[in-house]
């Protein structure tokens, strides 16, 4: 029996990762105890995606306990530790602007939590795979002193920049303004980097850049193109944060993320750090995801413009994956933005009739 263990797994990718993993024939130890809600109010409860997953999935099993507590988690892998082949860390606090309300409690569940997983992974089942759902924030502010050119809808790099087709993983992470946000999750990132390299473990750190899906519960403070779709569909006004609404996104498709994760499991290497995103394939600006819900919702959308960013926020983020694709050339998109801006919509639309 093949286990795979699932924390964040109510989440958007969590949630994904159960779904695929599952349907593979795993047994699927999934870890999620709504924190998301303690952050982010109703909107961001994900306790629909647990009984859509608990119903649709009989071989996943829910456990509902806090990641920072070092005995619960240890209890788990103790239980499964003969068969874990596999584990996926995608729960967080994932946001800036709430990082900076509660820094302890971000740093405990975005770093510390991450080290109880991977030494609870290295004693229990040091032969599985261990994948970290990291961000393109460990980058800080950096990317935004690149050459950036002002276009009507969105910035953008000229042709000939040697990151015009996104930023690879050899862009500096020091001396930049990464949020405290950005620092937790780089702290979590160099972890698991080191039990690769220095324990001789499977571990990968997978740097995203907008991470996206119908199973995303959007919030204004995370989740950009749910959020976004949700207020053009109840007429809630959305309220756009510095840079003109120019700001550029890469964004992935979290089933496009997840079948990732799954050619690293197959040829799993030591420490290996990946940009991660929609690279030039999928990405967007703020204004021009709003054109694109508009026409989709035929819905015209109700928003606000702020001079002020978030702080450490990216002015433009293009990820390039082709360290990835040199790695696991068989890997490659399924969902363009397009595309996934349509199953927002229609999961959002059936669960408002519901």
């Amino acid at each position: 029996m093949a286990v795979a263990v699932i924390t964040g797994s109510c989440g958007l990718i969590g949630s994904e990762a159960v779904s695929f993993f599952c349907e593979k024939g795993f047994e699927v130890a999934g870890i999620d105890n709504n924190m998301r809600r303690a952050f982010f109010g109703e909107d961001g409860s994900i306790i629909w995606n647990r009984k859509r997953l608990e119903k649709k999935y009989k071989n996943y099993k829910h456990h509902s306990i806090d990641i920072r507590d070092e005995d619960a988690v240890t209890r788990i892998f103790k239980k499964f530790r003969r068969d874990i082949v596999l584990v996926i860390h995608a729960a967080a606090q994932p946001s800036h602007d709430w990082a900076a309300r509660d820094p302890e409690t971000d740093f405990e569940v975005n770093a510390t939590a991450t080290l109880i997983l991977l030494e609870a992974f290295r004693q229990y089942c040091p032969e599985a795979v261990f994948i970290f759902t990291s961000t393109n924030k460990v980058y800080g502010d950096r990317p935004n002193y690149l050459p950036l050119v002002e276009l009507e809808k969105r910035y953008e790099l000229e042709p000939s920049h040697q990151y015009y087709n996104g930023i690879d993983e050899y862009m500096s992470v020091d001396s930049c303004l990464h949020s405290l946000f950005g620092a937790s999750k780089l702290s979590a990132d160099i972890l698991t980097q080191e039990y690769g390299r220095y324990f001789g473990l499977k571990t990968a750190a997978f740097r995203g850049g907008c991470l996206t899906g119908p199973a995303h519960s959007g919030v204004q403070l995370h989740g950009f193109l749910s959020y976004l779709v949700k207020c053009c569909i109840t007429g809630r006004k959305y309220t756009i944060f510095g840079y003109k609404g120019k700001q550029v996104r890469d964004n992935i498709h979290s089933y496009d993320l997840i079948n990732a994760f799954y050619h690293f499991f197959q040829q799993p290497r030591r420490g290996e750090v990946y940009n991660i995103g929609g690279s030039r394939f999928a990405n967007v600006s703020i204004l021009e995801a709003i054109d694109m819900c508009e026409k989709i919702t035929l819905k015209r959308l109700d928003y606000e413009y702020v001079e002020q960013s978030r702080v450490g926020d990216h002015v433009w983020w293009i990820s390039d994956v082709s360290k990835f694709k040199k790695h696991y050339p068989g890997w490659d998109y399924k969902y363009g933005i397009e595309d996934t801006v349509k199953q927002i919509y229609t999961t959002q639309k059936e669960m408002l009739l519901r």
